[in-house]
């Protein structure tokens, strides 16, 4: 049986070392390096061509995870990259899975879960943590379900790049009202920030 070789990419020595630990327990699976940020994990992964990259999104100062996992993609097609982060907000995944991964773990996953994502990783396999499965199958389904009509209108209008003020004048109402939608909707998606956002209603318009 060919030894899957992986490259762990975290910002966290801790976790690092515990991944490594617990991939280690496993026969036929070897850790051949770790990367602190995005930029060692392109240098070492060039330098030691592992099967499969474990990627965290966060990864402190300089490149992050998305802008990592894209150039990976760039430079070797055929590696499978998994994120494996805290992160599971609809528009995290989205931009993840946009930009090249093929697997989605969150931190709690079981020591099982882990396993077999490695594993089916390097057969072509997309593999994602229950939760996370779940949260894209339903936006898949059904992606407006969960925005009122004039929050989806907001919504669809944020990716004109308009501000508060312009939005209201837009929609005929006041930056307070503005603000109040954009809370609902950020809380919603699960995502914290105007260009998270901005990315899911890209992704939504690009179901459509």
């Amino acid at each position: 049986m060919k030894t899957i070789t992986v490259l762990l990419a975290d910002d966290h020595m801790v976790v690092r070392s515990g991944l490594k630990a617990l991939l280690g327990t496993q026969p036929g699976i070897e850790v051949v390096a770790e990367a602190a940020s995005g930029e060692e994990a392109l240098a070492l992964a060039g330098q030691h061509g592992p099967a499969v990259v474990m990627m965290d999104l966060a990864m402190g100062a300089g490149m992050d995870g998305i802008e990592a996992i894209k150039q990976l993609r760039q430079r070797n097609s055929g590696q499978a990259i998994l994120v494996f982060t805290t992160y599971d907000s609809d528009a995290d995944i989205v931009r993840a899975v946009d930009a090249g991964a093929m697997g989605y773990l969150l931190k709690d996953a079981s020591p099982e879960e882990i396993f077999a994502a490695v594993r089916g990783a390097v057969q072509g396999q997309s593999v994602m943590s229950a939760p996370v499965a779940s949260r894209l199958f339903q936006q898949l389904r059904n992606p407006d379900a969960i925005l009122t009509p004039r929050e989806a209108e907001l919504l669809s209008l944020l990716t004109e790049g308009l501000s508060n003020r312009e939005l209201g004048q837009r929609l005929f109402i006041s930056e307070a009202t503005v603000k109040t939608h954009l809370a609902h909707i950020y809380a919603k998606l699960g995502v914290e920030t105007r260009s998270a956002a901005i990315a899911t209603a890209i992704r939504r318009e690009g179901m459509r």
